[in-house]
């Protein structure tokens, strides 16, 4: 039996308990990441859903943003979910600023609407029939580089992709009883 990855989870805003919960469930062992010297032994990293821009600042201003830069760009797995999906956008087509931009994917924020506008949906991701997606205030991948793999798509927009260490998701996996999606990155993360 392999021993439980230790996954970091961006612990400075957003949905970050509920991604630790759903790691425990999945067997692994999250570990929350204030500060930068948390990043150090992680098997893979998740940044939640939230807001991003707050996440970016808070990201700088706790300075976890350039190591955490390195490491992925080192080839630490990470998870990028709604909010996170937008972190590591090389570009974000409705706002001029950058955060991570590692993943060669442009995003567009709030792209199905504001919180109202909010829906549940169930689709294919990465081959996986019948996956439960769950949109808040969701971005959507509006364009992708020629290494990007397009996982998921919804309402003939695509809402998952990886690249190799990175994945991203315009929805949230860590809201539903579903495991197959953090399951694939643990699977990711496990090379």
């Amino acid at each position: 039996m392999s021993r439980p990855l230790t996954v970091g989870v961006l612990a400075v805003q957003g949905a970050f308990a509920e991604h630790c919960a759903a790691l425990r469930r999945a067997g692994a062992k999250p570990r929350e990441i204030r500060e930068a010297r948390s990043l150090e032994g992680l098997d893979a990293v998740i940044l939640p859903g939230g807001e991003s821009t707050a996440q970016g600042r808070l990201m700088r201003e706790f300075g976890i943003f350039e190591p955490l830069r390195a490491a992925i760009a080192g080839g630490l797995p990470v998870f990028g979910t709604c909010a996170g999906m937008i972190l590591l956008a090389k570009n974000i087509e409705n706002d001029e600023r950058r955060h991570l931009a590692v993943m060669d994917i442009a995003v567009r924020r709030n792209g199905y609407g504001r919180q109202l506008a909010s829906f549940v949906a169930r689709g294919a991701f990465a081959g996986m029939e019948d996956v439960e997606m769950v949109f808040i205030r969701a971005p959507y991948i509006a364009s992708a580089g020629p290494n990007v793999e397009i996982l998921a798509e919804t309402g003939g927009r695509a809402v998952a992709a990886r690249e190799g260490n990175m994945l991203a998701a315009a929805f949230h996996p860590e809201m539903t009883d579903d495991p197959r999606v953090l399951e694939y990155f643990l699977s990711m993360a496990r090379g």
